[in-house]
């Protein structure tokens, strides 16, 4: 079945979708929740295979054909690779990704080719042991570069971007090294400005390292040529102006993409975001649990896709973060 494309009020076209499978996580990240972790969802609270397999379908049917599956930490759900599948094999998904922080990766690599996933991003934030574990809270660098080669040994999965959350004070040192990894290895790196989305909610701008400082501190090692930007992508891609790969920056703070963004998000207890600094949430999960046709939650959809905010406004006066922080949200 097709329904109309969904759109929302600025006129932008909607084609992609984040799902949240689980608030959990098995690290700590500084940049994401406190030492000591967050109150996650009870059980009953997460949507079921079953409900997030019905609103991926419907999206689909609305034109949503790239799903990104989240966290939290989404190898931490149970037979996840099971979802994995029943959404690859939904009508009119064309992309199915996955974002990982790898610790799994290794065990679940090559369940997750076999069910239909086509790319995976896998979060590493140092190349180095102990600063890996300054910024995670935990020793599992080589766990991670474990998942992250099996990964690289299934063929299905292409490309395989590496990303790293960059903050002043820290990632100035990792800039080169990660460079070099893009340059000696198949991986796509991409540095992600820091966001307030963190649980601590102590943001502040000037912890923000710019995806242009990290471009200048790389390019007078390894020069830099611009590749073109692809329509609603959030990365400005470089590639390496020997011809030895490319490196990505996200500037959602310095340089926002917001003008053509195509993307909304479910979080894992069911509520729809149409953007990550959303203020106010959509609930799909009480008209699923009441027994809602496909219809009736189409037209709520469409009503909150419509009121999609034009920017997210972080940086300006007046900008409030979001009460929920990322592994809430889902990336």
């Amino acid at each position: 079945m097709t329904r109309e494309q969904l759109v929302d009020g600025h006129g932008r076209t909607i084609g992609d979708v984040r799902v949240s499978v689980t608030d959990r996580c098995n690290f700590r990240c500084q940049y994401c929740m406190p030492a000591e972790g967050l109150p996650w969802l009870e059980r009953e609270d997460v949507l079921r295979f079953e409900e997030i397999e019905r609103l991926v379908a419907l999206l689909s049917q609305m034109g949503v054909a790239d799903v990104r599956l989240t966290g939290g930490e989404p190898l931490v759900r149970r037979e996840f690779p099971v979802l994995a599948g029943m959404l690859a094999r939904v009508e009119g998904v064309r992309d199915l990704s996955v974002t990982t922080n790898g610790y799994l990766l290794e065990r679940d690599a090559e369940a997750l080719a076999a069910a239909g996933v086509k790319r995976v991003n896998v979060s590493i934030d140092s190349l180095q042991r102990d600063r890996f574990y300054e910024m995670t809270r935990r020793d599992s660098l080589p766990q991670v570069l474990a998942g992250l080669e099996a990964a690289a040994a299934q063929p299905q999965l292409r490309p395989i971007k590496v990303n790293a959350v960059a903050l002043r004070g820290f990632t100035e040192q990792e800039a080169v090294p990660f460079a070099r990894f893009a340059r000696e290895r198949d991986f796509e790196v991409r540095f992600i400005e820091f966001m307030p989305l963190d649980g601590d909610q102590a943001w502040t701008e000037d912890q923000v390292l710019t995806g242009e400082e990290l471009r200048e501190i790389i390019h007078a090692v390894h020069p830099l040529e611009e590749l073109p930007r692809e329509p609603s992508a959030t990365a400005r891609r470089f590639r390496f102006a020997d011809g030895a790969g490319e490196i990505g920056f996200i500037n959602p703070v310095s340089d926002p993409f917001c003008s053509d963004c195509n993307r909304i998000r479910l979080t894992a207890d069911g509520k729809l975001r149409t953007c990550l600094f959303s203020l106010h949430e959509t609930d799909l999960r009480e008209p699923l649990r009441s027994g809602a046709s496909d219809d009736d939650i189409e037209q709520i959809v469409r009503d909150a896709v419509w009121r999609k905010e034009l920017k997210h406004r972080v940086g300006e006066k007046g900008f409030r973060q979001p009460v929920r922080s990322m592994s809430a949200i889902g990336g």
